[in-house]
């Protein structure tokens, strides 16, 4: 099929992660997809939930929100639906799967997503964004010599993939996403997956068409974690490519 924005059914939106993007978070980022917009900031708190005390582990937990007027039609700025707290627990569980939480004892890091501008993607804008600030407020830790070494254990990134017309795409804007009979949402931690989220909205797939797009979203999330790497200054092997 032809795409609105003439990309092919293989490619991935342009994608920008400028670092630093608030004075005051330990890590931000503001990362666009196409048309879409997140700020993502890491704050570091000293301290871990109730139910972890003891445990000798840290914590990471995120939150999701969007500018009321991010969207075609104005939001209620208060209003928290079950969706995005959804996307809230898909966004903590991706980035603790880069942490060894055991590394970490004694600190929180809280990751905040926020959606300035909405085209589709926007939960994995924040995922791949999100991994960008969490390892610029771990760095930070480590600088403050809090941390004795890096927590990481590879990078994280997400994309969409569908199935519009009949036709299996990557990175849908909101237009196809909107009349995908397929969507579906992938997490991967270098080489592997951490979450494969999807559904028939409007029709059935087969095994094939599964296969299809497990491939594709791998192919665009190691071009994510490319870009990842090179806005975070890592060299090759910090990240598994699949290569």
């Amino acid at each position: 099929m032809t795409r609105e924005d003439g990309r092919s059914n293989d490619e991935l939106r342009p994608v920008e992660i400028i670092r630093g993007f608030l004075k005051h978070p330990a890590g931000s980022v503001l990362i666009k997809t196409g048309d879409t917009q997140v700020i993502c900031t890491a704050t570091v708190e000293e301290g871990v939930p109730g139910w972890l005390n003891g445990e000798g582990q840290g914590w990471i937990t995120a939150e999701y929100g969007m500018l009321p007027a991010a969207t075609s039609e104005r939001n209620s700025r208060y209003r928290i639906s079950g969706r995005t707290y959804e996307i809230q627990r898909l966004i903590g569980r991706s980035l603790r799967a880069a942490v060894d939480l055991s590394m970490m004892d004694g600190y929180t890091i809280r990751i905040d997503c926020d959606v300035i501008q909405a085209d589709g993607g926007t939960r994995t804008a924040s995922i791949t964004g999100g991994y960008v600030a969490l390892y610029d407020a771990l760095s930070h830790l480590v600088q403050d010599e809090k941390l004795y070494k890096m927590p990481v254990k590879g990078i994280v990134a997400a994309v969409s993939v569908g199935i519009v017309e009949g036709s299996v795409l990557l990175d849908l804007c909101y237009e196809e996403d909107s009349v995908a009979d397929v969507d579906m949402n992938i997490v991967m931690l270098d080489g592997s997956f951490v979450e494969v989220q999807g559904t028939g909205e409007g029709g059935i797939f087969t095994r094939e068409q599964l296969s299809e797009m497990l491939s594709l979203a791998e192919r665009g999330i190691r071009e994510l974690m490319m870009i990842q790497r090179d806005v975070l200054g890592l060299e090759n092997d910090h990240v598994d490519t699949g290569e």
